[in-house]
């Protein structure tokens, strides 16, 4: 079976091939910058490449990626089904579903929750279905893994019947990430997930912090909208929702003004004033860059706190999992971390935290916390759902 993974942004499109036999990934690339001046690459074994073209639209886009997939596909096959992500599936959608008009028109009304992400899922599956008619579609959802959460841990405390009355609660994100590394970790140590207590740390330019218990989310950091939590690359994370009366106030700020803001120029990139990429931030910060310290800092100390909330939520945590762009690639944040976790018993290995690579566990064989690092797989994980 040939599975199209698609992951539609609002200026990118994503694409991935598999071939589900055996789960081999026969082709990964990236439409970027659509709508501006446009970058297609893509790689499938030892071919690919890497152009600018024009992209004026994810039409265009798609098209560009039916042509690379036309080349790629084996003789005589086809593709069976596409699978696609779609970040809010609102209090209507625990699993994946089968994509139908009712189903489109419900991840664009929950563009509610998600105005920068389902906007562009809903535009990518409308181009998609009409490229591909006749092979089913599914919604992947990314808040489908947290519906298991307890009631106590996703309500708000605000009036309960306006909760009620419009879905407002803890949703989460990351799902296909955490439920991906959470079952990775399980084999690293070699035990059944149903016997194990994880707290996951999806670590990226979004990011987002996981309890999880027997392979079921309890808890994340990410709430209603993936706003909340970690401070992340632009997004503020876990704001005192007086300080927005306070900027409408004395900035002049609507609402527009304010989700800008708070979406996209807030996060790292606001405090440290030199990006929204960690990897410059922890450079301008070695040369002595306050702001870019005070950033690395307060991502480092978000991502502790959590761990520790979760621990608290778990009685206890068996393994501790670092996965996606930072948590994968920076050796010095999972050390400044796990350092203020040695209470537990935690020993980290910092030859296999500096200098290991791939998927691996980062602490010592006495540890009585196990650390993994596990890079995440989003896009087979929707592919499998796809699948099911």
């Amino acid at each position: 079976m040939l599975v199209l993974v698609l992951n539609s942004g609002s200026s990118s499109l994503k694409f991935n091939l598999f071939d589900m036999t055996d789960e081999t990934l026969l082709l990964d690339g990236m439409a970027e910058r659509i709508g501006v001046d446009g970058l297609f690459r893509w790689t499938a074994g030892k071919e690919g490449e890497s152009r600018e073209l024009p992209l004026p639209d994810h039409d265009t886009a798609l098209r560009e990626v039916l042509g690379v997939v036309a080349r790629i596909v084996p003789k005589g096959r086809h593709i069976n089904a596409v699978g696609h992500r779609v970040v809010h599936g609102g209090p209507k959608y625990g699993e994946s579903v089968l994509i139908t008009d009712e189903v489109l028109a419900d991840i664009e009304t929950y563009a509610l929750y998600a105005p920068l992400h389902n906007p562009s899922n809903a535009l990518g599956i409308r181009v998609a279905r009409h490229d591909f008619p006749d092979i089913p579609h599914i919604a992947v959802f990314d808040t489908a893994f947290h519906h298991s959460i307890p009631d106590y841990a996703r309500i708000y405390g605000i009036p309960f019947e306006l909760s009620q009355k419009y879905g407002i609660r803890r949703y989460g994100f990351h799902g296909s990430s955490h439920a991906f590394v959470a079952a990775r970790t399980a084999i690293l140590l070699a035990r059944p997930l149903r016997s194990l207590k994880l707290v996951t740390c999806h670590i990226g330019n979004g990011t987002s912090v996981c309890a999880v218990l027997q392979g079921h989310s309890m808890d994340t950091s990410m709430g209603m909208t993936p706003l909340q939590g970690v401070i992340m690359g632009t997004r503020c994370g876990t704001l005192d929702p007086s300080i927005v009366d306070l900027l409408i106030e004395k900035e002049h700020l609507d609402y527009r003004a304010i989700t800008d803001l708070l979406n996209k120029k807030s996060g790292l990139l606001g405090i440290s004033g030199v990006s929204s990429d960690f990897r410059e931030i922890e450079m301008a910060a070695d040369q002595g860059n306050a702001r870019a310290a005070l950033a690395r800092d307060l991502l480092t100390y978000d991502v502790r706190k959590f761990i520790g909330s979760y621990i608290a939520v778990l009685d206890g945590v068996d393994a501790i999992t670092f996965t996606a762009g930072i948590g994968t690639n920076s050796p010095r944040l999972r050390a400044e971390v796990c350092r203020h976790l040695t209470y537990l018993g935690l020993e980290l290995d910092e030859q296999a935290n500096t200098t290991g690579t791939g998927e691996r566990l980062i602490s010592t064989p006495t540890s009585k916390v196990a650390v993994a690092v596990v890079p995440t797989n989003e896009e087979l994980m929707i592919a499998r759902e796809t699948v099911k």
